[in-house]
């Protein structure tokens, strides 16, 4: 009986480079898309950040306008920590359209035109919007966060949970603001 030899099965071939010494992944598709995510939310930040100051001056409530003059300052810092992980990555912080934020923020624009000044039911329908954009952000910081994870670069990861942070703590705050008087008064209009 003749014995064959059977060849070793040669390691897949990946695209692109690994990991360097500083944890930095470049030329892999995997590198590129979580760039790309990255100007995405960059576009969304900066954007909001526009946004959030005509939300404030449509609230009727002191205390919404409040939150969201606070969140337009914390969004602010969140655009100045994108800017730091693609200093991170040797990359240029650009902004690439998120049709995603873009639709939100028509909706929230619609939200005002389509309800009276000076009530509460304008108020839950400016939390409703808010807290559309807060669960879009929470969902791609946590995604990205993962991302930067599985490429070894806790540093990135670290900056990106703390943004997540920021964004859930924001989403509670509308929360309590919404259920503390808010859709109460908006029922009874």
């Amino acid at each position: 009986m003749a014995t064959t030899k059977t060849a070793a099965k040669a390691p897949a071939k990946t695209k692109g480079t690994t990991a360097s010494k500083t944890g930095k992944i470049e030329n892999t598709e995997f590198h590129e898309f979580f760039v790309d995510e990255l100007k995405d939310i960059y576009w969304a930040e900066k954007h909001l950040a526009k946004a959030l100051p005509k939300m404030k001056k449509a609230a009727t409530s002191p205390e919404l306008a409040s939150a969201f003059e606070k969140h337009t300052a914390e969004t602010e810092q969140h655009i100045t920590t994108l800017e730091q992980v693609f200093e991170l990555l040797e990359e240029k912080a650009t902004a690439k359209k998120c049709d995603a934020m873009a639709g939100l923020l028509e909706e929230a624009d619609g939200i005002i035109a389509d309800t009276d000044k000076g009530t509460m039911i304008r108020d839950a329908g400016l939390i409703l919007a808010a807290q559309k954009v807060e669960h879009y952000e929470i969902a791609t910081y946590g995604t990205l966060r993962v991302f930067a994870q599985n490429m070894d670069r806790e540093d990135i990861a670290d900056l990106l949970t703390a943004t997540l942070e920021n964004e859930k703590a924001t989403d509670e705050a509308l929360t309590q603001i919404a259920t503390g008087t808010i859709n109460a008064e908006a029922a009874a209009e």
